[in-house]
């Protein structure tokens, strides 16, 4: 198998934590070639898409755990097998032309998690096909909406709409201090609408990663908020521990796993708090798995791969099928 996996700078990651990382180490430990290359560098040309990449091997030594070879230009649709879609957010304009540009070579080569759905399913937005398990939700611009939510929750967080790792959520207590010039920092930030909802005490006890491969559940963490913090993002200093699901996170999987398999959506990082609140969808660069595997003992990039994999055999054979 030829991969690409487009991504942000190798150099500044946690190799202890990032998924990304460990999916190239179990594709290079089958014996994959694998190539990397930053979304800036795509290039769309007499109706074919290229990028300038780099052949990359990578190893678990801190400080020395990626080596690029020599640049090359590789025609995505035509030279590789899959390409993985995995830098970071913001989702803004860039990312946005990134997905637009490999969609065109979707009827060629595979894309996951698949560009189109992936533009169609952000985060905090795709969560709303789900609200029955979502706590109360606003999203807007206008203060007096957020204030009178604000009155009748008392307590209530306010974040980005296209935000990640936990980045610029901020707690409103009850006495509302602060709340106008806060939504109006925000106003000037962002251009879109922001997300707002009661604060849920049920925090202390956790915000669980679920991670589903191919529609499947696949492994859980719960991640709790360090000391002095109310976020729980280990980007923010949260940590992590072994988690199983419950009955309402078992029925959250259920009715969301088939439709992420229709989307394309392979790997998925769904987030719960208090064993039945549903708060995002990730789908643009979900982590979590080394964690996850840590506390399993699973192999959650070897069933990216495998689900990968099944996906490739599955276009060959309908390819064949089409001949």
């Amino acid at each position: 198998m030829k991969a690409a996996i487009q991504m942000d700078s190798l150099e500044g990651i946690n190799i202890n934590g990032d998924s990304s990382f460990a999916i190239l180490l179990k594709g290079q430990e089958r014996g994959y070639e694998q190539f990397y290359y930053d979304v800036r560098d795509l290039t769309w040309r007499d109706g074919r898409l290229t990028t300038r990449a780099f052949p990359v091997t990578v190893q678990r030594i801190a400080g020395d755990h990626y080596k690029l070879g020599d640049p090359v230009t590789i025609d995505l649709g035509s030279d590789i097998d899959v390409v993985l879609m995995r830098q970071d957010p913001p989702f803004d304009t860039g990312y946005l032309t990134g997905t637009w540009l490999l969609e065109r070579i979707a009827d060629e080569t595979l894309v996951v998690n698949d560009p189109k759905a992936v533009r169609d399913a952000p985060e905090k937005v795709y969560v709303l096909d789900y609200r029955r398990y979502m706590p109360e939700t606003l999203i807007t611009r206008r203060l007096d909406e957020i204030r009178d939510f604000h009155d009748r929750h008392k307590r209530i967080v306010i974040k980005p709409l296209h935000g990640n790792g936990g980045k610029a959520v901020f707690r409103i207590g009850e006495d509302g201090d602060n709340l106008s010039a806060l939504v109006e920092m925000f106003n000037q930030t962002w251009k879109e609408p922001h997300m707002v909802q009661p604060f849920l005490p049920d925090i202390e006890k956790g915000d669980k990663r679920i991670v589903l491969i191919d529609g499947e559940f696949a492994g859980a963490i719960n991640r709790k908020p360090g000391e002095g913090e109310f976020r729980s993002n280990l980007a923010q200093g949260g940590y992590a521990e072994a988690a199983d699901l419950t009955e309402t996170e078992r029925e959250i999987c259920d009715a969301m796993g088939p439709e992420l398999r229709r989307l394309g959506l392979v790997f998925v990082g769904i987030d719960v708090i208090g064993g039945k609140w549903l708060t995002e969808i990730n789908v643009t660069s979900p982590t979590g798995i080394v964690a996850i595997d840590k506390f399993n003992g699973t192999d959650s990039a070897g069933m990216i791969w495998d689900a990968i994999e099944r996906r490739l055999k599955e276009r060959s054979q309908n390819d064949r099928t089409d001949r």
